[in-house]
């Protein structure tokens, strides 16, 4: 599944760090069941193991969902990361950076480069380079979406404001579920 794609039909990514496997593949579940495609599993560099860790969930949320999802990794931020990620069955690299190295390695892997800038605003960017996608992350809720997406950004990434830590702690995958809901319907109530 191609994640630029579905970004543009969808206009939303979810993301997800620090949660358990077991949790995360129930969460993903909830999620696609209200039509989320694009996924987001990203390295929790708090963890020394985290290239591993973020690699074992990708290859288990590529072969739970690789067929109804774009999987990807998120906080990549070395070419280990990038082929990790690859050789997990990622098919798009976020990183909160534009580092050449690791934009290169996941260009040469053949997956997708979503590369992370400093974003004064969205007007100043949007203005002089109309042609570039852009996506919000951070700050994104169902109450900013339509702002978002109104000053003309392609889609919106969140993690938190669907995976909240207290309902991940509690598995309460219904409410993660109405928290996705609440998103799309914003999503869908701009319009194109």
């Amino acid at each position: 599944m191609d994640a630029i794609e579905e970004l543009k039909k969808t206009r939303l990514m979810v993301l997800a760090r620090g949660v358990l496997k077991d949790v995360l593949l129930k969460a993903v579940e909830a999620i696609a069941d209200v039509g989320v495609t694009v996924f987001e599993s990203t390295f929790d560099h708090r963890r020394a193991d985290c290239v591993a860790e973020n690699a074992e969930k990708i290859a288990a949320l590529v072969a739970a969902y690789g067929e109804r999802m774009a999987i990807g990794a998120g906080t990549v931020l070395t070419v280990e990361e990038v082929r990790a990620a690859h050789a997990a069955g990622a098919s798009f690299i976020v990183s909160p950076d534009s580092d050449p190295d690791v934009i290169a390695e996941t260009k040469r892997l053949g997956m997708a480069s979503i590369p992370g800038a400093m974003t004064p605003t969205i007007q100043n960017l949007k203005g002089p380079l109309p042609h570039i996608p852009l996506m919000a992350t951070g700050g994104v809720n169902p109450q900013t979406i339509p702002e978002f997406l109104s000053r003309g950004i392609l889609a919106v990434g969140t993690g938190i404001t669907i995976f909240r830590p207290d309902l991940v702690a509690a598995e309460d995958y219904e409410g993660i579920k109405a928290l996705t809901r609440e998103h799309v319907d914003a999503i869908q109530a701009v319009g194109r």
